[in-house]
């Protein structure tokens, strides 16, 4: 039987592959495959062809990607919201202890105010003390005094109440600054005399500052939502 090949000896004879056929087999010996083309054949193909050569290159650096398994990585979006969340509830927190803190000193200073102005007018109001002309005037305004400064203690006592004393106080606090003023200018008191009116303003001044700092210890402090992952 004769041998019918490329090859004169039957033992060195191989079929005619081209590129793509050489590839093809290279990939599947890639892959792990039967390239069912001795290795010695596309061994030999792509040391003389340099396209070849070059898509083997290629060929094995996409394989060895493919290859390498992704490291697993833990899905920290909760945690790290979490953690932004807990931080800015702290803040409030501090931020809220501040007002607090602030608002205890505001009734303690409006709580000395009350008890100064009691301790001025009751003795004026019931013994009349410190009159020395028209009486009944100077009693009126001691009770004037009396009552104001019970307002004010209240306000100490229940600082949730101090907003609705805050118009009384001002009101009196811009009358007294301005009609003391007047009469300065017109020289029918002295500036002495009228030193004593400021105490109305600092009144008015603490009050306001205690009714605007309970507004904030009694706003509600909402916690942030924080959103999970998907």
């Amino acid at each position: 039987m004769r041998h019918a090949g490329n090859q004169s000896d039957p033992e060195t004879d191989y079929p005619t592959m081209t590129c793509d056929d050489v590839r093809a087999a290279l990939s599947a010996r890639l892959d792990g495959e039967d390239p069912g083309t001795p290795p010695a054949t596309l061994d030999a193909h792509t040391s003389t062809c340099a396209g070849c050569r070059s898509w083997l290159a290629r060929a094995e650096q996409v394989t060895r990607l493919v290859r390498v398994q992704a490291v697993a990585v833990p899905d920290l979006t909760a945690p790290v919201l979490a953690a932004v969340a807990a931080d800015q509830q702290a803040a409030r927190a501090a931020a809220m202890a501040a007002v607090r803190a602030r608002r205890q000193v505001l009734r303690v200073a409006v709580g000395v105010a009350a008890a100064a102005q009691l301790a001025i007018a009751l003795p004026m109001l019931l013994a009349g003390l410190g009159v020395a002309v028209d009486p009944h005037t100077s009693r009126e305004m001691a009770s004037f005094d009396v009552a104001l400064a019970v307002g004010f203690a209240l306000a100490a006592y229940r600082p949730e109440r101090a907003q609705a004393f805050v118009p009384v106080a001002l009101v009196l606090a811009v009358c007294l600054a301005g009609t003391s003023a007047v009469d300065i200018a017109n020289s029918t008191t002295a500036l002495v005399h009228e030193i004593g009116h400021l105490a109305a303003v600092v009144q008015a001044g603490l009050l306001w500052a205690l009714g605007r700092t309970t507004r904030q210890v009694d706003r509600p402090l909402a916690a942030p939502a924080v959103a999970g992952p998907g």
